[in-house]
């Protein structure tokens, strides 16, 4: 294949958001804000790296949304305060004006909250401990507390820190925002069959345990209106979880898809939690979740897991498997993965020691010197 014929590198549109191409960085956690949540210049430049290396569509770190239980980790980013919005604007500013969409994503941790500088207990869904333990890479360790089952006040003052996020965003002047729904956070956490244990109209089947999620986009997209982008992320996985399937394989794909959907969604963003994308996608029967939620919706689709691999990347645009193509930790070795794909470049290989002994960014500045890496 001629790789400046890549069909990664053919422009996209997802609603009116119109992408230079099909390549996307996906979320990562990189606990390197100022303690109080406020972005900082070494955030500006690591975001405005991945739009200048060619990146279509830059999705941020979950970002927590109120200065209640939100928060998932120490020295994340917040978009609650005044100072907050401020520092995203600038760095808003520096990644479109290099040519990418930029996307705040959107996260309330829940039960596996291990750094809240507003407090220090946890509320989800219902009162059931995590499964595993906290993550050093992000400063945790340790067992997860039990979490305080949430009333029905605490999920309103929840949705409404969605959306007041999610304003802010616009204001800031980000192109839309990511809903994370997905690797075992609080919204996936109301999906999630054995860590939602409710008997009201937020638990049970897979139609009322999605009922948040919906709830959410909901709400944003009638206060942001129809040309923002309103994306969600899902996944089966969890960080402390990682080989979960839904207990109804693609019934319940289709249930959450089409939820989602009639919400106003403007995409859906399926996550492999760090897992091959084969390996997590594919269903009884030989269908991709991916694929099964650009049938069901008729959305755009953004796929995660190995899309670095050139070769997995065409097939799966190809074959209709996605619409656009989410990169982690190849994005991490390659913030111009674009540009040396347009080229015919080598691209450099992850390295797991850039995120230790804290996935922070200046770990991973320190790292480069040592490892001889120029990316």
């Amino acid at each position: 294949m001629n790789d400046v014929q890549h069909p990664a590198l053919r422009p996209e549109t997802i609603g009116e958001l119109s992408l230079a191409n099909r390549l996307a960085v996906s979320p990562m956690t990189r606990v390197s804000a100022a303690s109080d949540g406020t972005p900082t210049e070494e955030m500006a430049d690591y975001y405005a790296a991945f739009a200048r290396g060619g990146f279509g569509l830059v999705v941020t770190e979950g970002t927590y949304t109120d200065t209640r239980y939100s928060q998932g980790y120490f020295n994340q980013p917040g978009m609650v305060s005044d100072g907050h919005e401020a520092g995203w604007r600038e760095i808003a500013g520096r990644v479109r004006a290099a040519g990418a969409a930029f996307v705040l994503q959107l996260m309330h941790a829940g039960a596996l909250s291990q750094g809240n500088r507003y407090r220090d207990d946890t509320m989800a869904p219902s009162a059931v401990p995590p499964r595993g333990e906290k993550m050093p890479e992000y400063g945790g360790h340790g067992p997860w507390s039990t979490p305080r089952s949430m009333r029905q006040e605490d999920i309103d003052l929840a949705v409404r820190g969605f959306v007041d996020s999610a304003v802010r965003a616009e204001r800031a002047g980000f192109d839309g925002v990511e809903v994370h729904g997905a690797n075992g956070y609080l919204i996936d956490q109301f999906l999630t069959d054995y860590t939602n244990t409710r008997d009201d109209r937020y638990g049970g089947g897979v139609s009322s345990r999605v009922r948040l999620a919906a709830e959410i986009v909901s709400a944003i997209r009638a206060e942001v209106g129809p040309r923002f982008c309103v994306g969600i992320r899902l996944s089966q996985g969890k960080v402390n979880d990682h080989t979960h399937r839904w207990a109804g394989g693609a019934r319940d794909a289709e249930i959450i898809f089409a939820a989602l959907a009639e919400a106003g969604a403007s995409y859906l963003h399926i996550a492999s939690e760090g897992r091959d994308w084969v390996e997590t996608a594919t269903l009884d029967g030989g269908m991709t979740i991916t694929g099964l939620a650009r049938k069901v919706t008729g959305l755009p689709v953004l796929a995660n897991g190995g899309m670095h691999d050139a070769d997995r990347a065409a097939t799966v645009l190809a074959d209709g498997h996605a619409d656009v193509l989410a990169l982690g930790r190849g994005a991490l070795a390659n913030p111009d993965f674009p540009r040396r794909l347009a080229l015919g470049l080598p691209m450099a290989d992850f390295d797991h020691r850039m995120l230790q002994p804290m996935a922070t960014l200046n770990n991973a500045r320190l790292w480069r010197p040592a490892a001889g890496a120029t990316a």
